[in-house]
This record gives structure tokens, sequence and C-alpha cells, in this order.
């Protein structure tokens, strides 16, 4: 029996592949590469490119495997490209993860966890948000994730599947053998490494006329090894006989664009130039988990919660890899 990771190349799938492998799962991964990176994943680890939107691929992964579950991370993640070219968020995010479940549900797959995400709330009426809040996304990313979670309630319903949907804050951090690595890169953290590196000439704010103490946006940063470790505690979760759920996680404490850019400063010591733009589509004020929730039922507290650590297991990754996974 094995687990079936979607996207398992990218950035926070590629570390909880690890964190599996670590744990002893067996596990096949299923990425398209057309945002990951083939040499995230040991070669040890058996590995499938193609869509996951491809009935008879997943198929016969199910079967010459014997999928018990999947981790489903494969999305285009985007906030700001989603609003400039939704149709490519609908039909990846939700036409081909329509697809997945039902070749999932035809194997007869019974545990899913859910990559989603802290952008199906939308605007928070009040912080910090827990599972209740109401969601009304901002964006056609968090449109597409709360799509997704719907779908996923009705397969529970008619089909049995189990599920749990995290919804997610900022990842951030990495690990030694795990960072992050876009192209073209639209993360802070990453951009403002980039920037104290010599790779990019400034980093670019935009806005600093929102209703925060500096002005400039907040967000609940989390670290990817913390994520990998709850995904791996919600499939215990199911696999224990726990049913589907929607669960936040997050530290629970929000940074500043500006507080990040000091921070790395300080982590880095060099200097980070930084130039304010006008306001970007889509972006929330302020974002802040509350994750009581994931602490009552999966026990899952985050190890790395502090902001100077996140930037510090960054910075060590990309210092040691300038270029990212290209040799």
């Amino acid at each position: 029996m094995a687990i079936l990771v979607t996207g398992g190349a990218g950035y926070i799938g590629s570390a909880t592949v690890l964190l599996l492998r670590q744990a002893g799962e067996q596990v096949v991964v299923l990425d398209n590469l057309s945002k990951g990176h083939r040499a995230a994943v040991s070669a040890s680890v058996p590995f499938y490119e193609g869509d996951v939107g491809d009935t008879t691929l997943v198929t016969r992964i199910c079967r010459e495997h014997g999928i018990e579950a999947c981790i489903h991370f494969a999305a285009f993640t985007d906030v700001g490209e989603s609003v400039e070219k939704p149709h490519e968020y609908y039909s990846n995010n939700v036409a081909h993860s329509f697809t997945l479940l039902a070749a999932l549900q035809a194997a007869a797959v019974r545990h899913v966890v859910f990559s989603s995400t802290c952008a199906t709330y939308g605007e928070p009426l009040h912080l910090p948000i827990d599972e209740t809040h109401p969601q009304s996304p901002c964006n056609p990313y968090g449109w597409s994730k709360l799509m997704l979670e719907r779908v996923l309630t009705d397969y529970d319903r008619a089909f049995g599947l189990r599920f749990v949907a995290l919804r997610y804050f900022n990842a951030a951090g990495a690990l030694p053998e795990c960072g992050e690595d876009h192209r073209p890169e639209t993360h802070l953290i990453p951009i403002v490494l980039q920037t104290a590196l010599g790779q990019r000439p400034q980093v670019t704010v935009f806005g600093n006329d929102y209703d925060t103490p500096d002005g400039t946006p907040v967000r609940d940063y989390i670290h990817i090894a913390d994520l990998g470790q709850a995904h791996l505690k919600a499939l215990q979760y199911l696999r224990t006989g726990g049913g589907s759920e929607m669960i936040n996680l997050g530290n629970g404490n929000g940074y500043s664009v500006l507080e990040v850019i000091e921070t790395a400063r300080r982590v880095s010591r060099r200097e980070i130039p930084a130039v304010i733009a006008a306001r970007r589509a889509g972006d929330a004020v302020r974002l802040i988990a509350d994750a009581g929730k994931a602490a009552a039922l999966l026990g899952w507290q985050p190890q790395f919660p502090e902001l100077q650590t996140i930037i510090e297991t960054a910075w060590a990754w990309h210092s040691a890899r300038p270029d990212g996974y290209k040799k």
C-alpha cells in the first residue's frame, strides 16, 4: 500500500514527501513539473510526470502501487496570476481535480488530505481566523480551493470519501533538502532573499497604506516542516477513523511585509533595497490563523513559529543553492 502525492515535486509537496519517507511510508509522486522540480524528489521515489486530470494515468498508478490515500497538492497558487488568468486556475485547480477525485473513487481510495488555503476566507471579519469564519474569497485562486472543498464534502456524503482540507496560511522556510524555487518567483521571502543575494535590484512593496501598524499587509508565516508534519498527522487521523474536517494551519502571529524585509536584513547581514508601489489586486490586509482545531484534533503544534528561524532556514537554503534546483 502506498500514498499518492500529487504535486510532490513542488515546494510544500517535496518537503512532505521527504517527511513521509522518513516516517517509513511508501510514497508515489505525480507531478507535471509545470511548477515543481524533478530534482526536489529523491530518485528512489516512484515518480510519474503527468497531470492529475489524466484518468488513465491516475488509474494505472492506483492499480500498480495499491494506493490507499492521496495527499493532493497539485495546483496553481499565485494570487495575482489567478486574477489575470482565472480560466487557467479553474481549469487546473478545479476541473482537473474533479477528474482526479473520480479516478480515486473508482479505485476505492477512501482518504484524501487536501492542500487548501486561508485564501478561501477572503478579507477577515475578525482575527484570528477560525474555521467558522465566513468564506468569501478575494480572488479566483481562493475560489478554486473553496470549490474543491465543496466537492470533497459532497464526495464524502455520496461515496464515503473521508478528507481533511488543510487551510494553511503563508508557507515559508526550508529544509536542507527542500526549498522554494518558483519560476517566476512571486512569494515575498524568497524574493527578499534573492535581493540579498544580488539577484534582484530591489524588493517591491505593494502598498503601504493598509490599516496596519506600518501600512503594509500582515501575514501568518508557517514553516514547511510544520506544514509537512500536519499532513502526516491528518493522514493518521483519517486512518484511525476520523471524520472529514476543514482545519487551519498557522502560527497565530502576524508579520508585516516591512517586518519580513527587516528580519531578512538581520539574518543575511546584507543590504536589501525596498521600494513602495501601488496595491496589488486580490491582497487582503491581514491574515492570521486560529489553529486551535489542529491542536485539538491532530495534536499538531508548530515547532518553528518564529519569523527569524523561518527566514534563517530559507537563507541557508538559498545561500547554498543560489540557482535553486538548476544545476
